[in-house]
């Protein structure tokens, strides 16, 4: 008779990495860190714009940490309290919160609010108004937008979108300047673009929405209406952005590659406008976000050069 083999078991490195890659995957859609870093790009932008150049690289390490933590902590808190709309609606049916992924969030309210809260009162004694900002965006994301308006009225994410203004605003505050013309408009465009990029989506699921329970343009007024709305908004964002080319730090550099962007991106809301399609929308959906990266890295750059 063999023996028994009594040498411990390894697991194979794949097994054993894999609830490590679930678990990764799970905290990336909890805290929507792909939404996070545009976000924190927006703050950075106003960094640069608000120091008429290179910020330092101190401000801009402290920035990151500080808008990275509260945002993600505010998108949390998002996605815990609307986690039983997100199990209604096909598209956000898989969110760890709603598939069971994460089957014990009581942590995630907890955990959330001290990532809002902690960097904030660390640097409200050397610098107010970027605590000011932090918490705004954060209250503005949760507070105003999830809890009040977005079961409310279809107006939900024109309000919403000073969360984006707040972020711009929390760049320049942590460069020192907070209110300087060139980031008070670049807030101004958050603010403006928002609500036409998330109509943009929401035309494309408005089926879904609507079974949500969620109140979104395009559900309330339909799709041909909300394109309508798109394109007027995407016109006062593009003219925010060539208005930014007249700022001192700001000048051919910003101006070319933006001003073609522009034209792509009126292009592409006069076709949603002629066929307001869920293919023509989500091709604005993604320019959209395309159209915003390349502002704030022309910020960036032309600042400093």
């Amino acid at each position: 008779m063999s023996s028994l083999n009594t040498e411990p078991y390894v697991v194979p490195a794949a097994a054993a990495l894999a609830p490590r890659s679930s678990l990764l995957k799970s905290l990336v859609v909890l805290f929507k860190l792909r939404i996070v870093g545009l976000l924190v790009f927006a703050a950075i932008g106003g960094a640069f714009i608000g120091a008429g150049g290179w910020p330092g690289a101190g401000r801009l390490a402290l920035l990151v940490v500080t808008g990275g933590m509260a945002a993600a902590g505010a998108s949390a808190l998002n996605e815990y309290l609307e986690r039983d709309s997100d199990a209604r609606m096909v598209r956000t049916q898989k969110r760890p919160l709603v598939s069971g992924a994460l089957a014990r969030p009581g942590w995630v309210p907890a955990v959330a609010s001290l990532m809002i809260l902690l960097p904030a009162l660390v640097v409200l004694p050397f610098n107010p108004p970027l605590t000011f900002f932090l918490l705004l965006g954060a209250f503005i994301y949760v507070g105003v937008y999830t809890v009040w308006l977005k079961q409310r009225t279809p107006l939900n994410i024109v309000v919403g979108g000073a969360a984006g203004s707040a972020a711009v605003l929390s760049g320049s505050a942590a460069a020192g300047h907070w209110n300087e013309t060139g980031a008070l408009v670049l807030a101004m465009l958050l603010f403006l673009w928002t609500p036409s990029h998330f109509w943009s989506l929401a035309i494309v699921y408005r089926n879904d929405y609507a079974r949500g329970g969620i109140p979104m343009l395009p559900v309330t007024v339909g799709p041909r209406h909300a394109a309508a709305w798109v394109f007027l908004h995407t016109g006062a964002t593009a003219l925010a952005a060539l208005m930014l080319a007249a700022h001192p730090a700001l000048g051919w550099l910003y101006f070319i590659p933006v001003a073609g962007a522009t034209v792509d991106l009126m292009l592409r809301n006069a076709r949603l406008l002629a066929e307001p399609t869920g293919r023509r929308a989500l091709s604005l959906f993604k320019a959209s976000n395309l159209y915003l990266a390349l502002i704030l890295l022309m910020i960036c750059i032309d600042t400093v050069v």
